[in-house]
């Protein structure tokens, strides 16, 4: 739900409720729209980001990372690598900052109902199916099995940990968690090992299944061998792109990879559509 009506760059003014510190350098927030008629009727679909403003510094594009259940808020997470993002991160709980969006496509979560579903995920590339992935417990009598392979550098690189620990308890979700080789501490209880691997290692069925991956274009390139070694086909692959999107509109052409436009035909592609786009990806 995004008002074009007026000017298309004004962004709707947002309070951070609640900050969490996924890592040393990745941080979550909460944000609540200042507009209480704003606030109940917002909306958006798992998959889609926004822009999010520093005022006096930019704006920077992360998805949306809370469920579209979730009501009357809405959740980023982001590194602070930047000019934009270190001002985000000097904000503290009550501050105002900036939301323009819902901007992109979305996962087809209607056509995944029935199925199970396989979420691969690196690094601070949970957020982006987080949002799908709680949409999906939250809706999860309309789903087959669930599993969740995801995976960082260290122990210490891996975000929203709280709820990894909730996901491991419970009884309809399947998490195999991994960090790279050297990367565990003696209290880790996971797998060690990268992404494609473990994944292969875990071998879930392709029958019936859709897999959600989005990680670093280099664990996504090695990804894509070991779901078709699997047995997945490429329309049975979706993966989400947040590189290098600035305005969200396609206005700008930071985000094109030939004749797409992630930020307007994407962020949302299968496999399919990956492999069709220039290996400058």
């Amino acid at each position: 739900m995004c008002d074009h009506s007026k000017n298309i760059y004004k962004p709707h003014l947002a309070t951070i409720e609640a900050i969490r510190d996924e890592t040393p350098d990745i941080r979550s927030f909460r944000l609540v729209f200042q507009d209480e008629e704003l606030r109940d009727s917002f909306s958006f679909r798992a998959g889609q980001f926004a822009e999010y403003s520093a005022f006096g510094y930019g704006e920077s594009t992360f998805c949306i990372a809370s469920s579209p259940t979730r009501k009357g808020y809405i959740e980023c997470c982001f590194r602070a690598v930047g000019r934009v993002t270190d001002a985000l991160r000097r904000l503290e709980v009550g501050d105002t900052v900036g939301v323009r969006g819902p901007y992109g496509n979305s996962f087809p979560i209607e056509q995944f109902e029935g199925k199970n579903l396989v979420f691969v995920a690196g690094g601070i590339a949970l957020p982006p199916l987080r949002t799908l992935i709680w949409n999906c417990l939250d809706l999860r009598e309309r789903f087959g099995e669930i599993t969740i392979v995801y995976g960082a550098r260290s122990e210490d690189d891996l975000v929203y940990k709280h709820e990894l620990r909730e996901w491991e308890e419970r009884p309809d979700v399947k998490l195999v968690k991994t960090v790279d080789p050297g990367g565990n501490g003696p209290a880790w209880d996971g797998r060690v090992g990268f992404v494609p691997t473990v994944l292969g290692e875990a071998a879930p069925s392709a029958a019936n299944t859709i897999a959600l991956v989005c990680g670093p274009p280099i664990m996504i390139k090695f990804t894509l061998p070991v779901l078709e070694k699997l047995g997945f086909g490429d329309e049975q692959i979706y993966t989400t792109l947040e590189n290098r999107m600035k305005c969200g509109l396609g206005k700008c052409g930071r985000c094109n990879v030939g004749n797409v436009y992630v930020c307007k035909d994407g962020p949302v592609f299968t496999a399919a559509q990956v492999k069709a786009m220039p290996q400058e990806f």
